[in-house]
């Protein structure tokens, strides 16, 4: 059997004991989609907080925004998308080499904003290897006629005696995408209905008004690559527009009076320096020694739909990343030093959140040791997080993570993982400070300067199999917070808008993720595979009444079929997504879709390399389909049915 090693975590290559996922390859090419969320959405356990066509933040297990650590080759993406959930992921998903989970709390290796789990995108553009021919790579062009929107992508490698270079752009547009009804639910109309009686104002039907984007990315890299180690860096620079759809409402300016309606425009753009040094068996003892650092200057305006700019948003950050490798007698382990620096900056008519500079500061201990019969991991790290508001007194926050887990290899192919874990998340600035009207999430946002830090204690355990006719990875997971962080409608109205307020209590997490394969027919040029997922997370928080908790995904089920035939691969895939009846206060129930995709593609060799044609159908069957993770959900449907067909070239 091929093993699987997962890069984030430097323990792995024995296997984990925490549920994790790998996408690369053909399974990662077939899943390519505009955002990084709408890319990971149909993995068990992982959904997507769409904000239309460009934005779209992963879920793990119903924890999102600042518990899950989004990451680009292992540092941060350094940007603003945990400040709110109109803010894109600067991330390309389509340069992406291989695409890493990991499902459950990773503060241990990357600090407390990966409380929920991990998204760590690898895209080669510091080059680890050099290459057997003087140049390789790829270029891939598709169309999508839902958006009349296109896609360019291309990625070049090479290498010079010991130098290796990297090259790579994104190309990508997109119009307002075409919806199955009206933009705004059958819910939240009966209830504008009510308030505005029969004189309601007209609706956006069969589009949705903000979705459109246009986005590019470009990014170089090389590295001196020698027996000690290498030594690289790569620049990155990207720049998009994107509208803002969904429940844009009104605010009332001073005097009364209000502002016109409509759906703004973000103009973001985005330079990113890495820079990496590897060192082999660099002490005693010691296999190897790895620096990494990221520098990012970020910045978006919002421009009103009179043209104005609104506001304008700044994070310039870098961080740092060490970890020292060693095998000693029967263990094998890491230290590690992780430390981020940002400076961020709201100004205009939508900064809720005033200027905070923030430092995170962590050091931190995992080790492997094998046993006759099982292996343990273990491991602790401490931490320390400020952050200095321009308006009040600074912050504090000391987190702290432990863990241990086994992994128990079976007869057979047979895998049992478990593992019990502490870790506590320092609050982020948008939970401690904001203060003022959110107009793209229909919300004015209170902070509380005075929470704590959020703690959490998990078990989880995780069966797997893997053989060459059938594959099986099941999880199941508890995890009870304590002061747990979220934002919920208090029902007071401040400058026209409802007032979400964060708040702290207790909150119990538990789920389930399930996902198989077989392989249930082979001939000479082909086979025929069948796979099936599941995924279920319940969530409540310790107040009397109401205990659910806001935005926690509904219970999904998914089949599908594939079949090889030749040059030919097709799949058909299914997915239902159940009603969301369990909502918090203030929060509309989200009916039930099914999501019916199919994928026809055709492999050609040519010459050293091979031509690909494919044609990939989503939402099929044109339902109206609400992610009940999305702010907007009410809003802001996902896209009615898409054809997409392109053509990717393989050297």
């Amino acid at each position: 059997m091929e093993e699987i090693i997962v890069i984030a975590h430097p323990l792995s290559g024995e296997g984990l004991s925490q549920a994790s996922k790998v996408l690369q390859g053909k399974e990662l090419e077939r899943k390519f989609a505009a955002n990084i969320g709408a890319t990971l959405a149909q993995e068990p356990g992982i959904h997507s907080a769409q904000f239309g066509n460009a934005v779209g933040r992963p879920v793990i297990h119903g924890l999102g925004g600042p518990r899950v650590r989004i990451m680009e080759d292992r540092i941060d993406t350094l940007d603003v998308s945990v400040t709110s959930a109109d803010h894109a992921v600067s991330i390309e998903p389509f340069i992406a080499d291989r695409i890493e989970v990991l499902k459950g709390s990773s503060t241990l290796l990357y600090g407390s904003g990966a409380i929920g789990g991990v998204v760590d995108v690898h895209t080669g553009r510091i080059p680890h290897n050099l290459t057997d021919q003087p140049i390789s790579g790829g270029i891939e062009s598709r169309y999508n006629d839902n958006t009349q929107g296109n896609t360019t992508a291309a990625k070049v490698n090479g290498s010079i005696g010991q130098v290796a270079w990297h090259l790579d752009g994104t190309w990508k547009d997109g119009d307002d995408y075409e919806i199955p009804g009206f933009a705004e639910s059958a819910r939240l109309r009966a209830l504008e209905a009510e308030e505005e009686g029969e004189d309601g104002e007209e609706e956006a039907r069969g589009t949705l008004p903000g979705s459109a984007f246009d986005a590019k990315s470009y990014a170089g890299g090389l590295a001196y690559i020698a027996d000690w180690g290498l030594i690289g860096a790569s620049v990155s620079r990207s720049d998009a527009e994107y509208g803002l759809p969904g429940g844009h409402g009104h605010a009332e300016e001073e005097g009364g009076e209000e502002e016109a309606e409509g759906t703004p425009l973000l103009d973001m753009e985005q330079t990113r320096t890495d820079v990496e040094l590897a060192i082999k068996d660099p002490f005693a003892n010691f296999t190897s020694l790895n620096l990494r650092l990221g520098v990012n200057d970020y910045e978006h305006k919002e421009i009103e739909p009179s043209g104005e700019v609104g506001s304008v948003f700044t994070n310039k950050a870098w961080e740092l990343r060490g970890e020292l490798i060693y095998e000693q007698a029967r263990w094998k382990g890491a230290f590690g030093l992780q430390h981020t620096d940002r400076e961020f900056s709201a100004v205009g008519e939508e900064a809720f959140v005033p200027p905070v500079d923030t430092t995170d500061t962590g050091l931190f201990w995992v080790g492997e040791r094998e046993f006759e019969n099982f292996s343990l991991e273990t491991g602790v790290r401490i931490g320390r997080v400020e952050h200095k508001p321009s308006v009040g007194p600074d912050q504090d926050f000391t987190p702290f993570a432990t863990s241990i887990g086994l992994v128990i290899p079976f007869s057979d192919g047979w895998t049992l993982g478990l593992l019990a874990d502490y870790s506590s998340r320092a609050p982020v600035a948008e939970e401690l400070y904001s203060n003022g009207p959110h107009l793209v999430t229909n919300a004015f946002e209170l902070g509380d300067p005075d929470l704590d830090s959020e703690k959490a204690a998990n078990l989880s355990a995780t069966l797997s199999y893997r053989a060459d006719t059938w594959s099986l990875s099941a999880t199941t997971y508890y995890t009870r917070f304590s002061d747990f962080i979220y934002e919920q409608s208090n029902g007071d109205i401040e400058d026209g808008l409802p007032v979400f307020i964060f708040q702290q209590e207790d909150a119990t997490f538990a789920g389930v993720d399930l996902e198989v394969s077989a392989r249930v027919a082979q001939w000479d040029n082909g086979e025929l595979m069948l796979r099936g997922m599941f995924d279920w997370v319940d969530a409540e928080v310790d107040v009397s009444g109401n205990d659910n908790l806001p935005r926690i995904p509904p219970l999904r089920y998914g089949l599908g079929v594939e079949t090889t035939f030749g040059l030919i691969t097709a799949s058909l895939d299914y997915l239902n997504v159940n009603r969301q009846n369990d909502v918090s206060q203030r929060e509309l129930v989200t009916d039930s879709y099914n999501d019916l995709r199919a994928y026809v593609g055709m492999e050609i060799p040519v010459a050293d390399g091979s031509l690909n044609l494919f044609v990939n159908g989503k939402n099929l069957t044109d339902d109206e389909q609400r992610y009940h993770t999305s702010f907007i959900k009410d809003f802001a449907p996902a896209p009615g049915r898409t054809i997409e067909a392109g053509v990717r070239f393989i050297f």
